[in-house]
């Protein structure tokens, strides 16, 4: 991801990307982590904080912002429309302040849940 600035140009490398918008996603309260479908047994896991980024996936849009799409886990009991609505916006208000990218929308898919 590219940013113009008076003084230059800035330049966030996807990983950079990827992990602040997980960290931020899976600080919200209710959230297990970030999922994973393995495409050998179909099944969902739980990504460890080091792989999270493999639970979100970036589109760029040609008005320089960016769409994000989360998998997630979430915990058991939860309200789920409640946990949504608080990454999506804790999502956006994160990624913004942090790489100065304005996000048009955050997507939230629940893909499973665990225990606490």
């Amino acid at each position: 991801m590219k940013l113009q600035t008076e003084k230059g140009e800035i330049h966030i490398s996807s990983d950079v990307f990827l992990s602040v918008t997980g960290a931020a996603a899976t600080n919200c309260y209710g959230v297990k982590g970030m999922a994973f479908r393995s495409k050998t047994d179909g099944l969902v896991h739980l990504l460890r904080r080091e792989s999270m980024a493999k639970g979100v996936h970036l589109t760029y849009n040609d008005d320089e912002t960016v769409s994000i799409e989360l998998h997630i886990i979430v915990e058991h009991g939860v309200n789920l429309v409640a946990v949504s609505r608080s990454i999506m916006s804790e999502v956006r208000y994160i990624v913004s302040k942090t790489t100065g990218i304005e996000v048009r929308e955050v997507n939230v898919f629940i893909d499973s849940m665990m225990a606490h």
